[in-house]
């Protein structure tokens, strides 16, 4: 398996690619910060759940994906903001808002990883880390 220096944008390039696909599931590496971003995706209703399984080194995060009534993926884009050489911090108030409320931008802030709106009513910023729709 290679080295990923941007972990986070394999989890989220894996979601929205096995979505397209037509993926009913799809497995990554896990961590404490992936297993964030998808209960807020389970949370916001982009993902059926998650699961983590294994132990250890060779723990992974399973995740079912969404489909319509029609068979149309629930996600149909994750934008990235935040990478590893060029971090984006925002403030409560600079928060987006993803296509006037129909996207959510996930956020990791001191209170932990949420979505947008949770941190914009708590008036804290941190670090975005990408907007889904």
């Amino acid at each position: 398996m290679a080295v990923l220096s941007d972990p986070i944008s394999d989890f989220l390039t894996r979601l929205k690619n096995a979505s397209l696909a037509g993926n009913e599931e799809f497995t990554a590496p896990c961590s404490g910060i992936k297993v964030e971003i998808a209960r807020i995706l389970q949370e916001e209703g982009y993902i059926w759940s998650y699961e983590v399984i294994g132990e250890g080194v060779k723990k992974q995060i399973k995740v079912k994906t969404k489909f319509t009534p029609q068979g149309k993926p629930v996600v149909t884009d994750v934008k990235r903001s935040s990478k590893p050489g060029r971090r984006q911090y925002v403030s409560s108030q600079d928060i987006p808002r993803v296509l006037s409320g129909l996207g959510i931008a996930i956020v990791s802030t001191s209170r932990g990883v949420m979505t947008g709106a949770q941190a914009r009513k708590q008036s804290i910023g941190g670090e975005l880390l990408a907007l889904v729709w």
